[in-house]
């Protein structure tokens, strides 16, 4: 990289009408914090997550770049495998409202090539104060940085796979490339990606 501690801040637009792409740092930029941090395409910060001496903290918050609370993700123990919901800012204190998302693990053994092979997958819920929640499925194989984001329907809403440079170097396995369809919500793909490093241990 380039860039991997820019001097530039970026104000994210949460939606945007053509493919946008990320790089995520799973590591904090504070010293002695995990986490992660995420750039833009023009090298600029626009999230983070800082744990803060902590590994697969119950509660997570993401944030923009110069510190504000975006998204709050909470640990929850509604299933043998584990569960965690997610809430914006705005929902909390006296206005609290019911979480905007809610994953939960499953794990499923696949024959691949002749042979069996786990694989992680998260089930997501989003609106869960609506009458017609949407549905995504988050997937990797076990051990593995890459992730698919795919809807109810099986098309790609967002992936994360290891950055490979312009001259084919791929990088080492804290720096990822986060690819978001158009007109998905950056903010929320980034809580699913979170819930994703926290699942397996990557912040």
């Amino acid at each position: 990289m380039a860039k991997v501690y820019p001097q530039t801040l970026s104000s994210s637009t949460p939606v945007s009408s053509k493919q946008e792409v990320f790089t995520l740092l799973m590591k904090s930029l504070i010293p002695g914090s995990n986490g992660c941090t995420v750039f833009d395409s023009d090298g600029r910060i626009v999230y983070r997550v800082d744990n803060y001496h902590k590994t697969c903290s119950k509660q997570v918050d993401i944030m923009d770049a110069k510190g504000k609370v975006l998204f709050t993700i909470v640990s929850k123990k509604l299933s043998v495998l584990g569960s965690w919901e997610g809430s914006r800012s705005a929902n909390t204190g006296k206005n609290k409202k019911k979480p905007e998302f809610r994953v939960t693990k499953v794990l499923s053994i696949r024959k691949v090539l002749g042979f069996l092979a786990g694989v992680s997958s998260l089930k997501v819920v989003v609106g869960l104060d609506k009458n017609r929640p949407r549905q995504y499925v988050m997937e990797a194989q076990i051990y593995k940085s890459s992730c698919r984001i795919v809807d109810d329907f099986g098309n790609l809403v967002a992936e994360v796979k290891r950055k490979i440079t312009k001259g084919g170097v791929v990088l080492g396995e804290d720096v990822l490339t986060m690819v978001v369809e158009p007109y998905e919500d950056h903010c929320l793909i980034m809580g699913l990606v979170v819930v994703f490093g926290l699942v397996h241990r990557k912040m």
